[in-house]
């Protein structure tokens, strides 16, 4: 019986590694911010410029009280370490599809409700401002094709 159960035990992890293994980023087209509130997301316009002053504040922030980069990764392709358990994988802020199908009040949005269905938790009031927000998504915009 012994064997049986080591054997139980032995299959379980191994398709949990493949699982994490195999996991992706859901698609990014498909947006998360809920139908009813998308409207009032996408219009909303980030008030930070993006200078390269700005951007290096938004970075210290994604690597500092933001804690961004614990999932999303130094270099924003969504390989950070806690990351790595997440299925689906967090957004892969170098993927241009992203770039090119999320506004920057999305990206807000998400920041401040979470995103159901992942592991993205809402950061606003709990980790960093609403403006502190800003200066990330400039920073997360920077990833852009990298």
């Amino acid at each position: 019986m012994g064997y049986l159960k080591a054997s139980v035990i032995a299959v379980s992890v191994c398709a949990m590694v493949a699982a994490v293994a195999f996991a992706e980023e859901k698609d990014p087209t498909i947006p998360r911010v809920p139908g009813d509130q998308r409207a009032a997301a996408k219009a909303m316009k980030n008030p930070i410029p993006k200078t390269p002053e700005n951007i290096a504040k938004g970075k210290a922030i994604y690597e500092g009280k933001g804690t961004c980069f614990n999932c999303h990764g130094t270099s924003g392709k969504g390989d950070g370490p806690a990351g790595a358990i997440l299925n689906p994988t967090p957004r892969n802020f170098t993927n241009p599809k992203f770039h090119k199908n999320r506004t920057d009040g999305e990206m807000f949005w998400v920041i401040k409700n979470g995103s159901a269905g992942t592991g993205m938790v809402p950061l606003i009031g709990t980790a960093i401002t609403e403006e502190e927000a800003w200066y990330v998504i400039n920073y997360e915009r920077s990833f852009e094709g990298k």
